[in-house]
């Protein structure tokens, strides 16, 4: 009974430290960011960010995956590790759609 009292904190501990999942990842803020640029200059620029998303949030749910996996084998959050985890280029990569629908919205 002591071993599950012991080794349930460690396992809460090492799946907090794992790679997240792109959903839970919030948008940097850029508000006004792309403010300047012209309506079909923001379009082609938006086209292609959201591409950059996709391919990213689909490499951090390979990296999430592995990092599960990681935990539950050996009890080490592998993309942590290596490298794999891209969560702040999600985040600023969504934060850069984000602007650039709100400057498309004022294009009309």
């Amino acid at each position: 009974m002591k071993l599950i009292k012991l080794a349930f904190p460690c396992v809460i501990a090492l799946s907090a430290a794992c790679t997240p999942r792109p959903d839970s990842i919030a948008p940097v803020p850029m508000t006004g960011a792309f403010s300047s640029m012209g309506c079909s200059q923001a379009a082609a620029t938006l086209a292609t960010e959201r591409q950059t998303l996709a391919a990213l949030e689909a490499d951090q749910n390979r990296a999430a995956t592995a990092d599960a996996v990681g935990v539950f084998f050996v009890l080490v959050p592998v993309s942590k590790l290596t490298g794999g985890d891209k969560a702040g280029e999600v985040g600023t990569s969504k934060g850069k759609v984000l602007a650039l629908e709100d400057r498309l919205g004022a294009c009309g």
